[in-house]
């Protein structure tokens, strides 16, 4: 499990663990990942996703549809 304490762009030490609905977007297409968990810095805005968080966007990206064909993209 990874665990951030310093932020990698800013050094702001404030960086906490979330959870909350994530949003990006693939080719022009929007998708949302709910209760998403990953490190996010108040000062610079910066957001560090552990393998776990990768996994999850991955599940609902666009881009890997084939490889997650049970998942609808929202």
């Amino acid at each position: 499990m990874l665990k951030i304490t310093t932020c990698p762009s800013c050094g702001s030490r404030k960086v906490k663990k979330v959870r909350r609905s994530w949003t990006g977007s693939f080719k022009g297409k929007r998708y949302t990942v709910p209760n998403l968990q990953y490190h996010e810095c108040p000062d610079c805005g910066e957001k560090v996703y552990d393998r776990d968080a990768m996994r999850e966007i991955e599940a609902y990206s666009p881009a890997f549809e084939r490889m997650h064909p049970r998942r609808k993209s929202a």
